[in-house]
């Protein structure tokens, strides 16, 4: 049952993140075909076949290229003729099918809308010589959100359990999550009713992504009213950090409420996107874990505990092994 929802969930929220985040924050752009692009002559008054001919633009956007010039032109993808090769038939520019405007006459426009990051290249097929270049980036929002692409207005964001006892304080950083970086999740427990920080609570958290569970702890336990988790995620996309089964763990400080040994509804679930990471493709940072982390800490402690031991009993070995050696002053005879 749980697998079948989270395929839902994925499905789901990717098609909402494709329409809500890349919908409410495209820009439009004109390309002018200018007076003069009919003529492939040097001396022409057009400086420029599509006025920019290279333009930068993200996932998206839409570009209208209206026609400033006296005669009709085309807008279709593909690799255009070049000044010269155009002549005697040699070369008329090799469409690609991505998109085609048709013919469209002086003061007439045509759009198309940019849905995916890459480099577009086109040219009119009346006119082969006339060549552009769209450069489409991904879309990558600068703040936090979830999977759909609502922006979180408060974060780090929190949750109440269903049961209305414990509050959920979760961000992450860096706040934009990427391929191939290092990624801290960040979680505090809270007391819902009389909002004092828990400082010892036992429950089980993890990340999936893309119907498989990255990591998975179960039986953790949070230390100063809180935890972290670490991850390096490999592939985009929506992102579920599952925290459920939260019980105290030992003595519960600085709360009035009774946390019952029934943890069923005392969970949350918390969802971000991650993007792909075009400048890098693999990485050689370390994720360390809270586990990891006392392990070390532990390892530190019984190192200075037994190498000062050991070299006591080194020394004291030493200087029992050593036998004394005494120096006696000259004995001289007197005269009697």
């Amino acid at each position: 049952m749980q697998k079948k929802f989270f395929i839902l969930f994925v499905v789901a929220t990717s098609f909402l993140f494709t329409g809500n985040i890349q919908n409410s924050f495209a820009e439009d752009f004109v390309v002018s075909i200018p007076f003069g692009a009919f003529n492939p002559e040097l001396n022409t008054p057009a400086k420029v076949w599509y006025d920019p001919p290279e333009l930068s633009i993200v996932e998206g956007d839409t570009v209208t290229w209206v026609n400033d010039d006296r005669e009709g032109h085309t807008v279709t993808s593909g690799s255009g003729a070049g000044r010269f090769d155009w002549m005697d038939a040699k070369n008329l520019g090799e469409p690609d099918g991505l998109f085609d405007s048709l013919r469209f006459m002086p003061d007439e426009s045509w759009s198309y809308t940019f849905e995916k990051a890459g480099d577009y290249n086109y040219f009119c097929v009346i006119h082969p010589w006339m060549e552009g270049i769209i450069f489409v980036k991904p879309f990558i929002p600068d703040y936090p959100h979830d999977a759909t692409g609502k922006k979180y207005e408060q974060f780090p964001t929190f949750l109440i359990t269903p049961d209305g006892s414990i509050e959920i304080n979760f961000s992450w950083e860096p706040r934009v999550i990427k391929t191939h970086e290092k990624t801290n999740f960040i979680y505090r427990f809270y007391d819902a009713i009389y909002d004092q920080p828990l400082r010892k609570l036992e429950y089980d958290i993890a990340i999936l992504q893309n119907n498989q569970v990255l990591y998975k702890d179960e039986g953790a336990v949070s230390g100063a009213g809180g935890d972290y988790r670490q991850w390096i995620f490999e592939e985009p996309g929506p992102i579920i950090v599952k925290i459920s089964n939260i019980k105290p763990y030992g003595s519960v400080a600085e709360t009035q409420i009774n946390l019952g040994p029934d943890a069923t509804a005392r969970l949350g679930d918390f969802t971000a996107m991650v993007y792909e990471n075009y400048e890098k493709k693999t990485t050689t940072e370390k994720i360390v874990q809270p586990r990891d982390t006392l392990q070390f800490y532990y390892e530190i402690a019984v190192a200075m505990i037994i190498v000062p031991a050991i070299m006591l009993a080194v020394i004291v070995l030493y200087m029992k092994g050593k036998k004394p050696t005494y120096n006696y002053p000259e004995r001289k005879a007197s005269p009697v």
